[in-house]
């Protein structure tokens, strides 16, 4: 009885996005896609039709899905499921709990995705459909992945990948083996992580797929982790020119960081600077376009109920009306026209107070997306702060790069037979040296870094098993800022060889497993 009183509610709501589709109209909503879908949904109820509901739930679930809100999706999906349970089963009940699964794999809850994928396959083994398999091994895989699981998560990967081959599925084959190279390419291993990235990208390459150009900047990356920057800058601007080409906003972004990161190692800090500026206007374009599209579909959302809320009350007040005219021309029948009309307003007053309660848990939930976009908001102004940490930490290099090699020239000038020219220059040497040898940067450095990290130090120290000089804390910090052993050299005015030192005595002092990079320690303190 309590599903079907849901159901009703929810059909209700339903109709009435037709009846003020007229008003949303008027208040300045131009989402045809959305209006579109709302009108063919009300049209499946009217003509009763399950199949049709189904479908037109799910296409409303994957419209709020692309638009990033995820709480209307996961609604609009589980509707779709629930209008299933009176039909026989098909593979769209599989293709509904895949999409469930990748919805809460996108919200961190990797728990919750793998249930609905575990019942997907299941219910895809029974109906014997091997691509929904494929296809939810897959995305476990990558649950697992998130997680660090490797070894689940290749073990995932590669049964998909044999399914997907039995199939002869080249679109599904080229998918997991770009899977397979990102997690070879999180474990260090490039040479494996390589070779599956280039099956994949001869297969997009191949049908002329924009995926190619997410696999060409993955190719990149590999290039660049294993230093070699000329072929690094060759794909990564490729991938770029097709992102462009083809108007991939979030693939042109990703090429532009990546070229950042690359220039930034060839110490081109102009180019690298560019790039990063480019990458930071398109991520603000980005995010803009993204928040003004959740926000109208949300507000258009909420105007839908506020009129349906206007008309609802317009529809009891008639009812009223009504009822008061049949009580003068009914007036020798008082007694029971009294008793039929206590009836009639408790009713509706039950009625009001159960929609009411509805409307205002609607709100709430438009206040709840609302405040997940904020959320969003700030966690992206927290990486653009990590990002300029890094750029001032190079800044920081790059200064006294500049210093020390000014120094080293005035010192080569001051053995010049001039005394007095010598004294001077003696004297500027010395002076240069102690502004190299002060700690109001680093000072600054440590504020700038508390800000973004404050907890990490505090973390560190209670980890380690040892008290930690001050010198291993700002290699910790400059580690979690994931900088190359190069970079911290340049930073700490010492040798890449003693950097590998320093790095070897501070593994030391903290628990931490053999094979475990030190930099992803201290990237998930």
């Amino acid at each position: 009885m309590f599903r079907l009183i849901i159901f009703f509610s929810l059909f209700t709501t339903v109709l009435s996005f037709s009846q003020n589709q007229s008003i949303i109209k008027e208040e300045g909503s131009n989402d045809s896609v959305f209006l579109n879908y709302k009108y063919q949904l009300e049209n499946s109820y009217k003509l009763k039709r399950p199949s049709l509901i189904v479908e037109n739930h799910f296409k409303l679930g994957k419209y709020f899905h692309n638009s990033g809100i995820y709480s209307a999706a996961v609604e609009q999906y589980n509707l779709a499921l629930y209008n299933l349970d009176n039909q026989s089963k098909d593979t769209l009940e599989i293709v509904l709990k895949n999409h469930l699964g990748e919805i809460y794999l996108s919200i961190n809850n990797n728990v919750k995705a793998r249930e609905y994928l575990k019942e997907s396959k299941l219910l895809a083994e029974d109906l014997g459909y091997k691509k929904g398999i494929a296809i939810a091994e897959a995305i476990i895989g990558t649950s697992y992945e998130k997680e660090g699981n490797y070894l689940k998560a290749l073990f995932h990967q590669e049964k998909s990948l044999k399914i997907f081959q039995d199939l002869n599925d080249k679109e599904g084959i080229a998918k997991v083996n770009e899977n397979l190279g990102s997690i070879y390419e999180d474990l260090g291993e490039y040479k494996n992580a390589y070779n599956y990235f280039k099956k994949s990208f001869d297969y997009f390459n191949e049908v002329n797929s924009t995926k190619r150009i997410n696999v060409l900047n993955n190719i990149g990356d590999i290039y660049r982790k294993t230093g070699n920057y000329k072929e690094a800058l060759i794909h990564t601007n490729l991938a770029l020119n097709l992102a462009e080409s083809h108007s991939e906003m979030h693939q042109m972004m990703s090429a532009h960081k990546d070229l950042s990161i690359v220039y930034s190692l060839m110490e081109n800090y102009e180019n690298a600077h560019k790039h990063l500026k480019e990458f930071d206007e398109i991520r603000k374009e980005l995010d803009y376009s993204q928040n003004i599209r959740q926000l109208n579909v949300l507000q258009t959302l909420y105007d839908t109920n506020q009129k349906k809320a206007q008309i609802a009350l317009l529809n009891e007040q008639n009812a009223v009306n009504k009822a008061n005219q049949t009580l003068l021309i009914v007036g020798i029948s008082a007694i029971l026209l009294l008793f039929g009309i206590s009836y009639f307003h408790f009713n509706r007053k039950r009625k009001e107070k159960i929609k009411l309660q509805y409307f205002e848990r609607q709100l709430l939930q438009s206040k709840l997306d609302k405040k997940a976009i904020e959320e969003k908001k700030l966690h992206d102004e927290i990486h653009l702060k990590t990002a300029s940490l890094s750029k001032y930490s190079l800044n920081i290099a790059q200064k006294n790069k500049m210093i020390a090699d000014l120094s080293g020239t005035l010192t080569k000038i001051s053995t010049r037979t001039n005394m007095d020219i010598k004294t001077k220059i003696g004297q500027l040497v010395k002076e240069l040296d102690t502004n190299l040898q002060k700690d109001e940067e680093w000072d600054e450095f440590m504020n700038f870094f508390k800000e973004i990290h404050p907890d990490f130090i505090k973390n560190l120290s209670s980890t380690s098993t040892f008290v930690l000089t001050s010198a291993e804390l700002r290699l910790a910090m400059l580690l979690r800022l994931n900088l190359s052993s190069k970079e911290i050299a340049a930073i700490l005015r010492v040798t890449p060889d003693s950097v590998r030192v320093a790095r070897y005595r501070l593994r030391k002092k903290i628990p931490i497993k053999t094979k475990q990079e030190l930099v992803n320690f201290m990237l998930e303190l």
